[in-house]
């Protein structure tokens, strides 16, 4: 069983009005992290096919941008296999709205690299669904208010439907 937290008409996850759900589980540890209590496998509510159904409902308005998809982390093995029914279902409901993604762990280093903790048999299936990725540990260090979508400066957004165009990494421009 997946846990989460949901907030509606969200502006500072990703581009325009969002839904975005937090998924509950987290192994990163980021220090100084916003949410620390999604480190909790167990935190929040069930994540059932009603609570999916009421995401998917509140997404639909024409002035809704898209999905984010937070946490916790998304890409904890265990969450990508809970997620990756939803964003099939969110993908055929929704096929013009966008889905963004922050995750802690680096596209290039450790969501693709064969044998790293998080990879595993969902993790190219749900990349392929996503269409900007914020990827890389929130660091305290490199904290910058002033950035856009994004906490500490070592942190990347990636537009992935121009990276798996190209074959590598193109950072999103907007």
């Amino acid at each position: 069983m997946n846990y989460c937290e949901i907030k509606k008409c969200d502006i500072a996850n990703g581009e325009g009005v969002r839904t975005t759900l937090f998924v509950s589980g987290c192994t990163n540890h980021c220090e100084d992290c916003f949410q620390p209590q999604t480190w909790d496998f167990d935190y929040g509510k069930p994540f059932t096919d009603e609570v999916a159904n009421e995401i998917i409902q509140s997404v639909k308005p024409y002035y809704i941008n898209g999905l984010t998809l937070l946490g916790g982390e998304p890409f904890e093995p265990k969450n990508q296999k809970g997620l990756l029914p939803f964003l099939k279902k969110f993908r055929e409901e929704c096929p013009d709205k966008t889905i963004w993604c922050f995750t802690g762990f680096l596209l290039d280093e450790e969501l693709l690299k064969d044998g790293s903790y998080p990879r595993c048999e969902t993790t190219d299936e749900m990349l392929s669904l996503i269409d900007v990725l914020v990827d890389g540990r929130y660091k305290k260090e490199l904290k910058d208010i002033s950035l856009k979508f994004r906490g500490s400066s070592n942190q990347r957004i990636i537009d992935m439907n121009k990276t798996r165009v190209s074959g590598e990494i193109v950072l999103w421009d907007n």
